[in-house]
């Protein structure tokens, strides 16, 4: 059974930082390509940010040179460390991947970026 697990969000103020976790069990972690997406209320939900097998990384334009995703497969785990956040940066933040040509996703983390 494939579990996503999310955590570290929370109410940050202005220029603050988070680092969002997401732990993977039920797939080979090492082999399988791995997203963190948001979704806003009243908006669709936006991939933020994207890291292969070989940790190659893509963003979002938005958040480049502020959010780092990377990973650690002896963890099993993804992480999203978010810097100079923005307002706009509020959402609910999802790690997902796609193993055996389906796509799985985590529960969600609330990140609220307010002073």
């Amino acid at each position: 059974q494939v579990q996503l697990v999310e955590s570290g969000g929370g109410l940050v103020q202005p220029g603050g930082s988070l680092r969002l976790s997401c732990a993977a069990s039920g797939i080979i972690f090492v082999a399988s390509s791995m997203g963190w997406y948001r979704q806003a209320p009243g908006k669709e939900r936006e991939l933020v940010a994207s890291i292969t097998t070989g940790s190659f990384t893509n963003y979002a334009d938005s958040v480049k040179g502020r959010l780092t995703i990377s990973r650690d497969n002896a963890k099993s785990t993804v992480y999203l460390q978010m810097n100079s956040l923005k307002p706009e940066d509020t959402a609910v933040y999802y790690c997902s991947t796609s193993w055996l040509a389906r796509r799985y996703w985590g529960q969600g983390t609330q990140v609220t970026v307010s002073s």
